[in-house]
């Protein structure tokens, strides 16, 4: 009877059974990839994106795979909007909610002179504001679950000299503030993934990439990962679920690399 309980107990730790999660972005790239991930170990699952029709065909595809997700269109880069998905996800899972992933944001690379005013509040509202209020209307949520879990999304360039926002920062100071409230705060910085982004920047599609020729900037971060190559989404949504577990429980304020040895380099 003691083994059968152990055993149950172990899995319990490594399951998501029961949780509800919220991940913003969640029609392509990373965030689909943890969508699908949390939800394949039991969570039941919010997402949005700003295409309504790019989410459709995944709520298609998620039904097919029985998996339990519900999506709604939203820009979270407006205060408007957030608020307004605020209020879904309370109504929708009863004034609980378990896990946050703060998954927006957009590649950002050009020289401090070359940045216009325009550009500057872009940047603040899809990359830091977004993640702060959110943090901030979901706090009262996450609380009341008794095992809040926020994951930032980042990138390597928080530990790099590309410039970055502030969000491991603000995750160190949430992970501190909150832990009385029983709410764990992390920050995962990825490398170069193969996602749309990095498609973007090898195409030369991304006008937020200056001052690099794009598709040799992929080239040469590639060329200085000792691991020689990109990493794959499943690479970084194996560690989200990983934070988003009891096993996790003891983890909070740290910022995470997956980079294949880029910031050793």
């Amino acid at each position: 009877m003691m083994a059968s309980n152990s055993s149950a107990q172990e899995t319990g730790r490594w399951s998501l059974a029961g949780a509800t999660a919220l991940v913003t972005g969640g029609s392509k790239g990373i965030g689909r990839a943890i969508v699908e991930e949390l939800a394949s170990f039991g969570a039941t699952m919010h997402t949005c994106a700003r295409n309504e029709a790019t989410l459709n065909s995944c709520l298609e595809e998620w039904s097919a795979k029985k998996l339990s997700i519900t999506a709604s269109v939203c820009d979270v880069s407006a205060r408007a909007d957030r608020e307004a998905l605020a209020g879904r996800v309370a109504a929708m899972f009863d004034g609980k909610l378990d896990i946050l992933v703060n998954n927006v944001g957009f590649l950002f690379l050009k020289p401090a002179v070359n940045v216009t005013p325009e550009e500057l509040s872009r940047v603040m509202a899809g990359n830091l504001e977004s993640c702060f209020h959110l943090s901030q209307l979901m706090h009262p949520l996450l609380k009341t679950s008794g095992k809040g879990n926020v994951v930032n999304i980042s990138g390597i360039s928080t530990v790099t000299g590309f410039p970055s926002l502030p969000i491991c920062a603000f995750c160190a100071a949430k992970a501190v503030e909150w832990a009385s409230d029983r709410m764990r705060v992390n920050c995962i910085a990825p490398g170069v993934i193969t996602t749309h982004l990095v498609d973007d920047c090898k195409s030369g599609n991304n006008p937020h990439v200056q001052g690099v020729t794009s598709p040799d900037f992929v080239q040469e971060e590639i060329a200085r990962t000792p691991m020689r190559r990109a990493g794959k989404p499943e690479e970084v949504w194996s560690l989200v679920a990983f934070l988003c577990m009891p096993a996790a429980a003891y983890i909070t304020g740290q910022i995470i690399c997956i980079d294949g040895g880029r910031t050793l380099s």
